[in-house]
């Protein structure tokens, strides 16, 4: 929905699209380097992939390739905005979801989790949405204000689906942590 609002991407994928770019490479190979790269920061603050981590790579591909098959992009501005607007519910949702599983974060979110503590996930994750943005444009990538809009809203909208829905949303050793203080009454 993102995508086909056709009025810029989330960070992270500019980021790829940038460097696919800027090395004249083709998108995949794009993404696993930089996902790799993600991952590997994550880990050097101890967050851990897991099985779910590489799921959320396939499924998200899948999924995008699946609905940019079937959606077009509004014949309006007025429609590529609604359908802007109507994506960060559907993707705060589908975040927290996957996340509460606790069976591994995706890139981006791993790379945001690593952080959270101190820093909340709604900050962190909207500071790698823009590091991803701004490292993207200057490799070659477009920017819009879909992009401008999930660097400010995505992570603080994820953080309250997650307030919502009662899940927890970090992963490993802090969610376990968070979780024998819930049972220990600590």
């Amino acid at each position: 929905m993102l995508l086909r609002a056709d009025l810029g991407s989330d960070g992270f994928s500019t980021m790829v699209n940038g460097t696919a770019i800027g090395m004249d490479a083709p998108f995949v190979l794009a993404n696993i380097a930089i996902s790799v790269i993600f991952l590997l920061l994550a880990a050097a603050r101890g967050m851990r992939p897991g099985i779910g981590t590489l799921v959320q790579i396939v499924l998200v591909g899948s999924t995008v390739s699946l609905v940019l098959s079937v959606l077009d992009v509004p014949g309006s501005l007025a429609g590529q905005v609604l359908l802007l607007a109507a994506a960060f519910p559907v993707i705060a949702v589908g975040i927290v979801a996957y996340l509460g599983a606790h069976l591994g974060a995706g890139p981006a979110e791993a790379a945001a989790l690593a952080w959270d503590p101190p820093i909340p996930f709604r900050w962190t994750y909207s500071a790698v949405q823009l590091v991803g943005a701004g490292v993207g444009w200057l490799l070659g990538a477009t920017i819009g204000p879909g992009t401008i809009a999930v660097i400010v809203l995505l992570g603080p909208l994820v953080d309250l689906a997650a307030r919502l829905l009662r899940i927890d949303v970090r992963q490993g050793d802090v969610a376990a942590t968070a979780a024998d203080v819930r049972t220990d009454g600590r």
